[in-house]
């Protein structure tokens, strides 16, 4: 009887602890489940690969710049008056010389007719006298023959002289009334010119402002008024933009540069530096920018672009080949990074860096080709020691 109950006690005793060992199984299994289904779920990121390329250091407006001709008039006549033809129309293209507008002029051109009619007078006057003082001339050489054979007094040649002389005289003056009336048909000339508008190098017309029959008033000084024509060269294009003052110090004319528009997005046309202003702009005496200027590389790409696109330049002061570089919109204040690990968590890590751009930095230490570091510092939950997966991993590549 004792045997039997020891063995009950052991089988019980046996069965209690298989039984506390299954519920504690299953407990785990119920708090890993529980851990699986509540844990925070990865933080999707951007992501890029740290590679080796050409990273530059480069210097770019502070506000947008704009698409400008080499050459613009805003035309107008010189003398007022009222329309009398307008050959142009907005948009038309006009070679040098060509006729834009003429002004009502027939009171100038009945003056300068009457001033030609005077000519002809003042030549004929001319011949008149000139052939009067001839004969005069004449006169007073057989005076004094006659006198040298005491034939008349010295009284008669003298009178004979004093004659041809005075001939000769009216003779001079006739010549001059002649000059006197080519110089008012000059005059006459140069104030029917002023009513005629040419265009004065080949563009495109912008803007016309007037019609035929509405009088056009010149701008009085200190007073702006609208051109009659607006005239634009958009064979020759050019960007100009504000740099700000500390940056424009490092800018030479010659250096290169890239252009970039609005219009054109993705695109990149070159060109260099051709003008850096030689005095500081201060816009409310907040903002102080050097106004910068970059002509097209390629004038034929540009030609397609219209004046007053807004552009933005970037002008590279320096730059190497074959560095590794780290995008910058990977970088957090005081030159750190995250690096998403092979085992899904995010990294810190502080790295050294030698020239950047907008686009890239050089990294001298911290980093190595391949590293896969967060672009989107910006999203919730992105921090240091959090676990993260790829939403899309590219390589950086360069221009």
């Amino acid at each position: 009887m004792h045997k039997i109950r020891v063995f009950k006690w052991r089988a019980q005793s046996g069965g209690l602890v298989t039984g506390l060992a299954l519920a504690l199984a299953v407990l785990v299994i119920l708090a890993g489940a529980a851990w699986y289904f509540t844990r925070p779920k990865p933080v999707a990121v951007s992501v890029a690969l740290v590679d080796v390329g050409r990273v530059e250091q480069t210097v770019a407006n502070t506000r947008a710049g704009s698409v400008m001709p080499c050459r613009r008039a805003k035309l107008a006549p010189p003398a007022g008056g009222r329309i009398e033809r307008l050959n142009v129309t907005e948009g038309d293209r006009v070679r040098p010389g060509q006729v834009l507008l003429t002004l009502w002029d027939q009171d100038l051109a009945a003056r300068e007719h009457v001033s030609r009619e005077q000519l002809q007078t003042a030549k004929a006057h001319v011949r008149e006298a000139c052939e009067l003082a001839k004969a005069s001339a004449r006169d007073a050489r057989r005076a004094r023959d006659l006198r040298a054979k005491n034939f008349i007094s010295q009284e008669a040649l003298e009178r004979a002289d004093a004659d041809a002389a005075a001939k000769q005289a009216s003779c001079d003056s006739a010549g001059a009334q002649v000059a006197e009336a080519e110089a008012r048909i000059q005059a006459a000339r140069a104030d029917i010119d002023r009513t005629v508008l040419r265009a004065p190098f080949a563009g495109i017309v912008a803007e016309v402002n007037g019609e035929v029959g509405e009088y056009l008033t010149p701008s009085p000084p200190g007073i702006p008024t609208l051109p009659a024509v607006d005239l634009i060269d958009d064979s020759c294009l050019y960007v100009s933009a504000p740099i700000d003052e500390v940056d424009a110090a490092q800018l030479k004319v010659g250096m290169s540069g890239r252009v970039t528009l609005d219009a054109y997005r993705g695109q990149h046309f070159p060109g260099k530096v051709r003008r850096i202003a030689p005095y500081v702009l201060a816009v409310e005496k907040q903002a102080r920018t050097v106004e910068v200027e970059v002509e097209f590389d390629q004038p034929a790409e540009a030609r397609q672009l219209l004046v007053g696109y807004s552009a933005d330049i970037e002008i590279v002061v320096t730059g190497r080949d074959g560095v590794v570089r780290a995008p910058t919109p990977a970088l957090m204040p005081g030159n750190r990074v995250l690096v998403l690990g092979a085992d899904g968590l995010l990294q810190e890590r502080k790295i050294e860096t030698g020239l950047a751009n907008w686009e890239f930095t050089e990294v001298k230490s911290g980093l190595s080709r391949g590293d896969a570091v967060v672009t989107s510092l910006e999203r919730e939950g992105v921090k240091a020691g959090a676990r993260a997966v790829a939403e899309k991993k590219e390589a950086a590549k360069g221009r």
